[in-house]
């Protein structure tokens, strides 16, 4: 026994009886020695001989007790202590046993009415036991008719095991992540193969909770104090950051009015005044899913501060009312300590189109990016009679004979194959066979069907997909004997496939990724890490529905925050979906007819460009890019096509011949997809053994080659059909960079011929004429656009709060002097500001509708607590990722915006330079890109147009010149098959300056507007931090450390 602080007159003591272990810990050793050092408390340390051997008879007598269960301690002989002695208790002993089984911590939240994540509890009395209540397909668990789509999270019911599980949907690749305690510098592993769940013990599953790979931790002393703090989720990567010290890198960030209630509740709810818990952020929601009992921070001073004089007052309170509670001026313990000087704010650099002074602060990163380099897309289309393929339309719609069935799942897509392999001819009919050519090329078809699923050995619903839609019907007599019933007769199967990300393209996002940390944030790369890791980097990634897209985005994120490991778990955990404004060209399909019909009159009519109007520039014209002699090459496309498709068919012709040899009937092996995705590497043994690159066998790349070939010109209509153009570009472009080692004869030449037409094609999709250009891209990026200005107008509203915030506390720092230091924003919950909070109604609805600020985490560094010296720093980055259209749609509105009637006389936001350069630029490839920089120049005033200026710039993507090229570089790149990304390139002459307010008055025509937008489920407390709302309010207490007048009662 250690009795500390002993000595004259009456003392209150302290008794902490708790493993020694825990004793000697870093913060309990600083805050019992704040707690001595305030001359009122006798600390007694009981030991762990004490507690462990002696009877509580004589364990040493005391007015207040430290007491926790932590692992080897005897929690009922302490109970037993606290009856006979009646201390006051600073953690209740009783409800310390509720903490060892998560199904009684839930029940608790639940019964208090704490948010908690949607759960259901398997029990099982016996390992692996059968239970008729749980039932696990392929991507969710049923749970008493309770479903749990993947990703969901398993947690064992005992509170002392930590192996924590998360599986993840086959959409997304599949496999398991398994959290666990931190070994070294990891915290999780994945396992790709891992597809079912545990069966051994009693379970907890719950809803995936995307936070945007970040957990906070919040510590409790008292219900009126909270302390919260962010780290890296180990959902993400599972590596740990840790500092030069060896610690985990944690920053204290702020909470909301309804977080800090959710925290006294805690500590009510639990009875243990010193508590920590975890909560997840999700779609402007916050939820408590797990709590730990006794809790401090680590290597925080001011925390301890805080504990300090938070525990003073509640020793003090308890057993000597009559002594006053207030804290002192100075702290003890600080009376020695020396004024640390204050350090000056260091700059961040500026733009890439010229420098606007040191002033300039980064706010807002905006960049929309094609996704990589794909596998091309491919489509079947066969009409079905078969029995086997109705009947299994039938069982995956309900057994509705009129509804269409989608097959997208692993289970799906095998029944598919059994039933097409059943239907498959054995053999291939000889060409002297008197079967009719439909019946031929039926076969054929369903021959392609069986290779396609066959492909690689494994299914995914990101990479292909069957629809099954029925054509005809007819009336049977019902299995029962009484009247008919309807049955399909006939379905048309179309099967889409191809369009996977390749290897390539997951290594041209990933260097793309770190290319941007590196250069479009300040600070040489580390600059976008320090400010990610310090909670001022508000970072969403968004994708559309195509699995290429959102393995795009997962491979970019992992190059821009340097991190490690599979891309499933950071899909998930970084990348919403949405799909309503990045995929998708329904709303410009009428036009987009036009264009194409426009398009098709002008080649084959041989016509030369129309001028539309006068106009002395050639991208004015009708038909724009397109080659003159554009009626003359589609003879030759056409030629060269055959070409290279008869030698893929000797190739396919032998490949058939072999498979033929082996039986229909062998089981696939098992295929990983998370692995398959996990490669950036080309499969050196296939290239060698002369295959093509990837998983296409041979008969598939025929199939690819003959279909062109027939769908680009119909001889017996002697019609070509310019909408494959892009399609032939599209696989010449994939077989010169993957497939160069099978040496087809007369690529090379069909390449620069198909790319001539190309060229000229692709963009006049997208309209005829920049009039028509500028409709087309309004509709189909007219969500798009208004999501930008949202974001743009928050990142304003969030700067100007700031700057005004700032401006008010110097002034009012003056008189708030003589005021006592507010120990932080961390007050009671019930207070003037909430209430203001819930009867404002705000002018701007726009503001508290943003369904991205809104809905989405936000996580805001707390600076009283922060070793940063630039706390107020912020920026908001936003990367959506998108198709070809979208990219296209997008830069036709921002170079042509000031063609519509309502901007007549204004200037293009596009320079002239950068027009002719982006009309010479016919190809915006694959990772190609789109950023709009906003900078906030700090010492111009607020009101003033010039406070916030944008930077436009753009990337043609992929850099298609090493395969016109024959060096030792195009050799490198050849046997790597990748291509490198070409650089930013300026849309604004150097020196200018776009402001926002020009910009917005420019895209708004073409947007959507805010209001528009499907209002967030936001509930109480949560509105964003910088809405018009007492939040603001808020952080007037809140936000700046030179703020002194507050309560004295700590935090």
């Amino acid at each position: 026994m250690v009795v500390l602080g002993g000595g004259v007159g009456k003392k209150i003591a302290v008794g902490v009886c708790v493993m020694e272990k825990k004793v000697f810990s870093a913060p309990m050793e600083q805050i019992l020695e704040r707690l001595q050092a305030f001359g009122e408390f006798e600390i007694i340390i009981f030991g762990d001989k004490v507690i462990l051997e002696d009877p509580v008879e004589s364990w040493p007598i005391c007015d207040c007790l430290v007491a926790f269960y932590s692992s080897g301690y005897p929690l009922e002989k302490a109970e037993a202590y606290a009856a006979l002695r009646k201390p006051f208790l600073v953690n209740e002993l009783e409800q310390q046993h509720l903490l060892h089984d998560r199904r009684k911590v839930y029940e608790c939240l639940e019964m208090y009415g704490i948010p908690i994540p949607r759960y259901a509890l398997v029990n099982r009395e016996v390992p692996c036991q059968e239970l008729d209540y749980f039932v696990e397909e392929e991507d969710f668990v049923e749970v008493h008719g309770n479903r749990f789509w993947k990703p969901f999270v398993e947690k064992p019911v005992d509170g002392d095991d930590h192996s924590i599980m998360i599986y993840y949907p086959s959409s997304a690749g599949g496999g398991m992540k398994e959290l666990f305690r931190k070994v070294g510098n990891r915290s999780s592993e994945f396992h790709p193969e891992v597809r079912r769940v545990r069966r051994e013990g009693s379970y907890i599953y719950e809803e995936f909770m995307p936070t945007g790979g970040t957990d906070v931790k919040v510590y409790t002393v008292g219900p009126e104090y909270a302390h919260a703090e962010a780290r890296k989720s180990p959902v993400v990567d599972g590596v740990v950051m840790r500092n030069p010290d060896g610690k985990e890198v944690r920053y204290p960030v702020l909470l909301t009015p309804t977080e800090k209630q959710m925290a006294r509740d805690v500590c009510l709810a639990f009875r243990q005044a010193v508590c920590g818990f975890d909560l997840l952020r999700c779609e402007g929601r916050s939820y408590v899913c797990d709590v730990n009992g006794w809790s401090f921070v680590k290597n925080s001073h001011k925390y301890y501060d805080d504990a300090a004089c938070v525990l003073r007052k509640m020793f003090i309170d308890a057993k000597a009312p009559h002594l006053s509670s207030t804290i002192p001026p100075t702290l003890p313990w600080k009376v020695n300590e020396p004024l640390q000087p204050s350090e000056g704010l260091t700059r961040q650099g500026s733009g890439i189109i010229g420098t606007f002074g040191q002033s300039e602060e980064l706010r807002c990163v905006i960049t929309i990016i094609r996704h990589g380099d794909r596998t091309p897309k491919q489509k079947v289309k066969l009409k079905v009679t078969e029995e086997k393929l109705l009947n299994l339309m039938l069982k995956y719609n309900g057994g509705r004979p009129r509804s269409e069935t989608k097959l997208k799942s692993a289970v799906q897509l095998q029944d598919l194959l059994d039933a097409t392999r059943m239907l498959v001819p054995r053999t291939r009919p000889g060409r002297e066979s008197d079967s009719e050519a439909e019946d031929l090329e039926h076969a054929e078809k369903l021959r392609q069907v069986k290779a396609v699923l066959e492909e690689g050995g494994h299914f995914s619903g990101i990479y292909r997909k069957v629809q099954l839609k029925p054509l005809k019907w007819v009336k049977v007599p019902k299995s029962n004997g009484e009247g008919e019933e309807e049955r399909p007769a006939e379905a048309l199967m179309v099967l889409k496939y191809g369009g996977v990300l390749t290897h390539a393209g997951r290594k041209q996002a990933e260097e793309l990724g770190r290319y941007f940390r590196n250069n479009m944030y300040p600070g040489e790369g580390t600059g976008l890490l320090r400010l990610h890791s310090t909670y001022r980097h508000d970072l969403k990634i968004y994708s559309s529905d195509e699995g290429r897209v959102q393995m795009s985005a997962a491979a970019f994120a992992k190059g821009l925050l340097d991190l490690e490991g599979q891309l499933t778990p950071i899909l998930v955990s970084l990348v919403s979906k949405d799909s309503s404004m990045l995929d998708g060209l329904d709303n410009a399909s009428i036009e987009m007819e036009e264009a194409k019909a426009r398009l098709n009159e002008i080649i084959t009519s041989g016509a030369k460009n129309h001028t539309n109007g006068s106009s002395d520039v050639p991208w004015m014209t009708d038909g724009g890019g397109l080659p003159s002699n554009a009626s003359e090459l589609l003879p030759k496309l056409v030629k060269l096509t055959k070409k290279v498709t008869e030698q893929v068919r000797l190739l396919a012709k032998d490949e058939d011949e072999n498979l033929s040899e082996t039986s229909s009937f062998d089981v696939i092996p098992p295929y990983d997809q998370a692995k398959a995705l996990g490669k950036t590497n080309i499969d050196v043994d296939r290239i060698a053994a002369g295959l093509p690159c990837g998983s296409e066998g041979f008969l598939l790349m025929f199939a690819r080659w003959r279909k062109l070939e027939r769908d680009l010109y119909n001889e017996r209509k002697d019609r070509f059909d310019i909408t494959q153009i892009p399609d032939v570009y599209d696989s010449c472009k994939y077989d010169l960079l993957h497939n160069a080692h099978l040496n087809l004869e007369g690529l090379d030449e069909l390449f620069k011929v198909a790319q001539l037409l190309a060229d000229g094609v692709i963009p006049n999709e997208y309209g005829i004429n920049p009039k028509q250009k500028l409709k087309i891209g309004s509709k189909i990026a007219r969500r798009l656009l208004g999501k930008i200005l949202i974001d743009l107008r928050n990142t304003r509203e969030e700067a100007i709060s700031v700057a005004e915030l700032k401006s008010n506390q110097d002034q009012d720092s003056v008189s708030a002097k003589s005021g006592k230091e507010d120990a932080d924003y961390h007050s009671k919950p019930h207070n003037k500001n909430e209430d203001t909070r819930r009867s404002s109604t705000t002018s701007e609805k726009s503001m508290d509708q943003d369904d991205d600020d809104d809905k989405e985490p936000q996580y805001r560094l707390d600076p009283k607590y922060a070793n940063v010296k630039t706390p107020e720093r912020h920026v908001r980055t936003r990367l959506y990722f998108t198709s070809e259209s979208h990219i296209h749609s997008l830069m036709n509105v921002l170079r042509y915006c000031n063609l519509d009637d309502s901007l007549l006389g204004e200037d293009s936001l596009v320079c002239d330079n950068a027009l002719e350069r982006l009309y010479r630029t016919k190809e915006l490839d694959y990772m190609s890109y789109i950023v709009l920089r906003m900078f906030e120049n700090t010492e111009v005033a607020l009101e003033d147009p010039k406070r916030f200026r944008i930077e436009m710039t753009f990337s043609r993507g992929a850099d298609l010149s090493p395969l016109e090229k024959n060096d030792s570089e195009a050799t490198s790149l050849h046997q790597e098959h990748t291509l490198p990304i070409n650089g930013p390139e300026r849309l604004q002459e150097v020196g200018s300056y776009l402001t926002l307010e020009k910009m917005e008055k420019m895209i708004r025509p073409f947007a959507m507007p805010a209001e528009d937008f499907p209002p967030p489920s936001t509930p109480q407390g949560f509105s964003g931090y910088f809405s018009k709302s007492a939040l603001v309010l808020e952080r007037l207490v809140n936000l700046w450390p030179f703020h002194k007048h507050a309560n004295a009662n700590g935090k």
